[in-house]
């Protein structure tokens, strides 16, 4: 066995009996706020991952928890030690153990305050922060110790940082996610084969995350290797490799502070090999089993987001494990060495990254897959395209802010919120719902005081008392516990601050699906009555079309009826619509089908006029009426589309020739209407009223033709917002 261990164990055989107590329920609190991280933030991972249906939730639990706790594992150090000793600053040259020991206690009761806060909040939907709480804690502390100490603690120059970057890391995360969809956009999606053009296009795109992976995973899960390779003579000098000193402080004047030639040459090799393998992946993709439009695109793009949704994962790991074993290794520094004091440097326990990397994984296959299927179901407007473009945007940021050369902790909800309306902002969405930010600057507001006045509040009531603290923590266990008991049954989920144009409750189809199904179905109604009239037109018993058509208007009324349903918890409406709007859009279409209806009703009136000609000219009418209903269909299905890819011109442009198309088959439908009466007119003489009933049948087929119209011109207006 290692040294290390034997040593942490005289340590623990060493201790007095109440200081293992405390150490333990420390060890515990860290274990919980570990547990949160992962529980909680999980969805900004793999939230949108799962809402496109990239990933099944099972499969998003396993992935998240392997690069959740590789993250922590190997890339959390350089933030760890900015919340371990970069809020609070002590004079190590006038410390006492007494400070020490107050240090350690605060710091234990903001891990508990942060994690209840945190646990009491997503109950109740909160979209909070874990790194908001835990800095909010140990601001509330180091007032408290200013106060009794008459000693300045608080470094608020780290704090600005940290509140800065709060402001930054969305704004970056925004810039990046926008530039990302609005390329995707231009140079796939508005293309005339975005199919083909993504085939080649997507590895090319793909790397920059494995670049900016592989400079990761350099200056931070391989810092020590090259550390260590400099020591035993592999390489000539570290700094070669990493752009930082030990010390962790960034000076871009500073040797060696800027990325070396090194480091930039091993991850575009690493990038470069990322994105070969992920070409030969999707050569292997039959993209012409796809439906027409962007279904192609958006599977293939499923393999980008699988990748960036590991790389989110990954990033989350290394930027919030701090959140959890930062304080606490300040905490096993003072009560576990005989001294008692808080060292300037000290070596985090490989025991102690262990258990906050595994509390984040275990987070997040206990009750962090709840959190992602509720967001799974909440997104709006994520396809794979977008999210690729979000998640990209998130991933950079929080690994860029996590590096050492900046060692800042940042929020990962925010940052992913301001991806995703970087995305919707390109033209990815919809629409923004800004009212979202509302929620997103109260939780800003909230998390740091409230958890700054829990800590404060644990540790005046502790008195620094060792036996006040056993005391205290478990009743905080027993109270969140009581609290999550006691709102058992009303547990209330928010858009996480995510969803850019509202939420759904249901993890069906939205209602522009079932809204292109109705289309669907109205179709056929037109198409069963089509047959009832050439049936009737060639002198034969139609009774059985005409029932067919009845049936099936009836079952466009039930589509209808459960779109209704739908709209009042699904607000995923597909273009720039309201509630109002949307149904109005539904009632039209169901007009068509309503229409077809009448004809088929007119046909079991009475026979037909006897004239062979006047037959022809009817059965012609309904044909070309059928084409127009077609060619609505067809436009319904390029709106579906135009939705899919983000509003893409070539979207635009395709539906707006669709609309166009419309109105040219109604306008032949209407000349071949004219015609057709004018003939029934002229030679019905003899059969007055067959000739009427004949009339009738043609207004009632123009009728269709007319709804059809009306409906596709209806969504111009929409189509300029």
């Amino acid at each position: 066995m290692d040294s290390r261990y034997y040593t942490v164990l005289r340590e623990f055989a060493n201790m007095e009996p109440i200081t293992m107590v405390v150490i333990g329920l420390a060890l515990i609190v860290c274990a919980y706020m570990a547990w949160n991280i992962g529980a909680n933030d999980v969805a900004n991972a793999m939230g949108t991952s799962v809402g496109s249906r990239a990933l099944t939730l099972k499969q998003a639990v396993i992935i998240a928890a392997i690069f959740e706790f590789a993250g922590a594992f190997f890339a959390g150090d350089a933030v760890t030690k900015t919340v371990r000793k970069g809020i609070l600053t002590v004079d190590f040259s006038t410390v006492t153990p007494d400070i020490s020991h107050d240090i350690a206690f605060g710091f234990i009761a903001a891990m508990m305050a942060a994690a209840v806060w945190l646990t009491i909040a997503t109950r109740f939907g909160l979209p909070v922060s874990t790194t908001h709480s835990i800095i909010g804690g140990i601001i509330g502390v180091g007032l408290v110790l200013e106060v009794d100490h008459n000693a300045e603690y608080i470094d608020w120059g780290v704090v600005q940082t940290v509140v800065m970057s709060w402001v930054a890391s969305p704004l970056m995360g925004a810039l990046i996610a926008f530039f990302s969809y609005y390329i995707i956009k231009k140079l796939i999606l508005d293309s005339n084969n975005p199919e083909e053009r993504s085939m080649w296009l997507a590895p090319i795109l793909a790397f920059p995350t494995f670049f900016v992976l592989g400079l990761a995973l350099q200056f931070k899960a391989l810092k020590g290797f090259f550390a260590k390779a400099e020591s035993n003579g592999w390489i000539a000098d570290k700094y070669a490799w990493i752009p930082a000193k030990e010390n962790g402080v960034w000076n871009p004047f500073e040797e060696a502070a800027w990325l070396p030639i090194n480091s930039l040459i091993l991850a575009a090799i690493i990038g470069a090999i990322g994105s070969v393998c992920l070409y030969l992946v999707l050569q292997k993709i039959d993209i012409k089993q796809e439906s027409n439009g962007f279904r192609g695109v958006e599977r293939i793009f499923v393999w980008l987001q699988i990748i960036t949704a590991a790389y989110v994962a990954f990033a989350h790991g290394a930027n919030d494990r701090s959140n959890a074993i930062g304080p606490m290794a300040a905490v096993w520094q003072v009560l576990s060495n005989d001294t008692g004091m808080l060292m300037e440097k000290a070596e985090i326990p490989l025991w102690l990254v262990l258990l906050g990397s595994a509390g984040i994984a275990i987070g997040v296959m206990t009750w962090g897959w709840r959190v992602m299927e509720t967001i799974g179901k909440k997104i709006t407007d994520i396809t794979p395209t977008r999210g690729f473009a979000a998640e990209f945007g998130a991933a950079t940021t929080i690994l860029i802010f996590s590096m050492p050369f900046l060692a800042v902790p940042v929020s990962t909800t925010h940052t992913l919120v301001g991806a995703v309306v970087g995305v919707g902002l390109a033209g990815g969405a919809k629409a923004v719902d800004f009212r979202v930010f509302g929620k997103i600057a109260a939780s800003w507001v909230a998390s740091v005081p409230v958890a700054a006045f829990g800590a404060a509040t644990i540790y005046i009531a502790s008195g620094g008392d060792d036996l006040k603290m056993i005391i205290l923590l478990p009743i905080a266990f027993f109270a969140v516990g009581f609290a999550m008991w006691r709102t058992r049954g009303a547990e209330i989920h928010v858009e996480d601050a995510l969803s850019d144009a509202g939420g759904s409750k249901t993890d069906g189809p939205t209602p522009f699906d079932m809204f292109h199904h109705h289309a669907e179905v109205v179709e056929e109604t037109v198409e069963k009555m089509v047959i009832a009239v050439e049936k009737a037109c060639a002198g034969e018993d139609a009774s059985e079309e005409i029932e067919a058509t009845i049936e099936s208007e009836f079952a466009a009324d039930k589509v209808k009826a459960s779109i209704r349903d739908v709209v009042r918890e699904d607000l995923r409406f597909g273009i720039a619509a309201d509630s109002k709007s949307f149904l109005h859009m539904v009632s039209r279409q169901d007009r068509i089908a309503d229409y077809a209806q009448n004809v088929a009703e007119q046909l079991s009136f009475r026979p037909l006029m006897e004239d062979d000609e006047a037959r022809e000219h009817l059965a012609k009418m309904a044909k070309a009426v059928a084409e127009t209903v077609a060619t609505y269909e067809d436009l319904i299905e390029a709106l579906r589309d135009y939705h899919i890819s983000g509003r893409t011109k070539a979207g635009a442009d395709k539906v707006m020739g669709l609309i166009r198309e419309v109105n040219l088959r109604e306008h032949e439908a209407d000349v071949i209407e004219a015609e057709a009466a004018a003939f029934v007119f002229t030679n019905g003489e003899d059969q007055p009223l067959a000739a009427m009933h004949m009339y009738r049948v043609l207004q009632r087929l123009d009728d269709v033709a007319n709804a059809c119209e009306k409906a596709a011109n209806a969504f111009l207006p929409m189509l300029s917002k």
